[in-house]
């Protein structure tokens, strides 16, 4: 017993790095001079390339710890050692996206925290400490994780999205996200009771193995039911329709680089989840849980993407183009209990297909919000005619902005979303949805409309002239964080290019950690 409760702490170490970063920010922030606590952003962004690190060293094999031995569950159903912490591929593909998506955020954020008077060492801590809880719920392999995990990574977001003391428009954006996080909270913890039960066990390779080897829970209807209520927790988290109507308020009162964290770490953490409890836990549920995920995958981003056409204001934009995102990650799930689609293999498809997209997706979305944020800087109502002419005023920001919402739009030279599209779009076609496929088609063609729009409009006139001179002294001399945002947007596009070029770099690293 005592070798099985042993620690890895090669496991555990990228969440060790990331809380002692957390508390080192919370300390050097007591001490440091008023005018000196900005180094609190530069300490937690240390911390975070520190986790990524460790989580890329310690991902060399396959780790668990936190184990218990096997047992036989009610309805005589035997199960060996389960683990409720495993280091594998897949954590270690979620925890180096979690890393450079917090990374990056915190690169915008040192504007932000100067200008507004934002609390550094407060800012720093929240966000390692929801960091702390994306590594982890990469790692679960039990119910009981997961949830805390989710709350661990939740909870600070509700403080970051109204940090902005006196803004009306923060204090909304914190107090919709609190109001669904604690619904869907509550939606998610009351599936997993009836899970445990029903099957009296939280660890997922043994409630997959319940659910597999009993008739009796096979048909109940019980069972579908917390399945669905699960299911229908997680949808909160990743911002799917109906459970949506929260994202596009709380991204635009919060500040841009929590929006980004929002619209990128938070949403694949969600996935992650998602990921975790349908192809492992209720794998044998494939036929309950394939076409509810099918029908909230045509739904999200039909409606993500007619709404995007109507919008005025560029981070809400952004906001309904993450709803359709999150419309396209689920097609491969939705299609998983298709023809065949309760194999082990076919599973393994979808998950990896979702990998690879959302691995993709991040990278261009959080350039695009890059991009909002340099502009932000000047234009703080971030209209989106603020944009016209964009090229006159910072043409290689603008350039770069244009290169996200192809990407995005699945257009060239934006191969990095083109081969994304083209990932999802075989997945459903592979696994018998045509409709499902020609949905996605036509809402891909609706995307265009937008995101063309926008690319066209920052190279449209007429617009204020700035002398390349006189930009250039603004940022070198009087605008030292500025090149903190211009090096979040070289880092993102950068990542796209090789990306671009490359898709084969996560396809593969999806495939490896696709699930089961």
């Amino acid at each position: 017993m005592s070798q099985l409760q042993r620690i890895d702490y090669a496991a555990v170490a990228p969440l060790i790095v990331v809380s002692g970063a957390a508390v080192a920010v919370l300390v050097a922030d007591l001490f440091l001079p008023l005018g000196r606590r900005a180094l609190s952003i530069w300490l937690a962004l240390a911390g975070t390339v520190g986790a990524l690190v460790t989580a890329v060293l310690a991902g060399t094999g396959p780790r668990r710890t936190f184990c218990v031995p096997g047992t036989t569950l009610p309805g005589g159903v035997r199960t060996g050692t389960s683990c409720s912490y495993v280091v594998d591929h897949f954590t270690v593909l979620l925890t180096v996206i979690f890393c450079v998506a917090a990374a990056v955020c915190l690169l915008l954020s040192v504007a932000p925290v100067a200008e507004d008077r934002l609390p550094a060492g407060e800012y720093g801590f929240l966000i390692l400490c929801s960091l702390a809880g994306m590594i982890t719920i990469a790692a679960a392999r039990d119910l009981i994780t997961i949830v805390v995990a989710l709350e661990v990574l939740t909870l600070p977001v509700y403080v970051l999205a109204g940090l902005r003391r006196g803004d009306p428009r923060s204090a909304e954006a914190a107090l919709k996200f609190f109001l669904v996080s604690v619904l869907s909270g509550a939606v998610t913890l009351f599936g997993v009771s009836l899970v445990y039960g029903l099957t009296g066990a939280v660890h997922l390779d043994r409630v997959a193995a319940a659910l597999a080897q009993r008739q009796d829970l096979r048909h109940l209807s019980l069972t579908a039911a917390a399945v669905l209520l699960v299911v229908v927790g997680f949808a909160f988290k990743v911002s799917a329709v109906p459970f949506h109507w929260w994202a596009p308020d709380t991204y635009q009162g919060a500040p841009v680089p929590i929006a980004a964290f929002l619209a990128t770490a938070s949403k694949s953490a969600g996935f992650a989840g998602l990921l975790l409890v349908l192809l492992v836990a209720f794998r044998p549920y494939a036929f309950v849980w394939g076409p509810v995920l099918a029908v909230l995958a045509a739904a999200t981003m039909t409606l993500g993407n007619l709404v995007a056409l109507r919008q005025r204001h560029m981070v809400r934009l952004l906001a309904w183009s993450s709803v359709a995102q999150a419309g396209y990650l689920l097609v491969p799930l939705g299609v998983a209990a298709g023809s065949g689609g309760r194999s082990d293999g076919d599973l393994r498809t979808a998950g990896a297909a979702t990998l690879a997209f959302l691995s993709l997706y991040v990278a261009m979305s959080l350039g695009a919000f890059a991009c909002v944020a340099w502009v932000t800087r000047d234009k703080p109502g971030n209209a989106i005619e603020d944009y016209r002419g964009l090229v006159r005023r910072s043409p290689v920001v603008a350039v770069a902005l244009a290169f996200f919402l192809l990407c995005l739009a699945g257009l060239p030279p934006g191969f990095a979303g083109l081969f994304a599209k083209v990932v999802v779009f075989r997945s459903a076609l592979v696994g018998g949805a045509g409709v499902l496929a020609l949905i996605m088609a036509v809402n891909t063609v609706i995307g265009l409309y937008y995101y063309l729009r926008v690319a066209a409009l920052v190279f449209a006139g007429p617009a204020e002239a700035v002398r390349p001179a006189m930009a250039l002294r603004a940022v070198a001399a009087g605008r030292p964080r500025s090149l903190a945002v211009a090096a979040a947007i070289g880092v993102t596009v950068i990542g796209t290019v090789v990306l671009g070029f490359a898709p084969q770099l996560v396809i593969s690293a999806g495939n490896l950690a696709g699930l089961p």
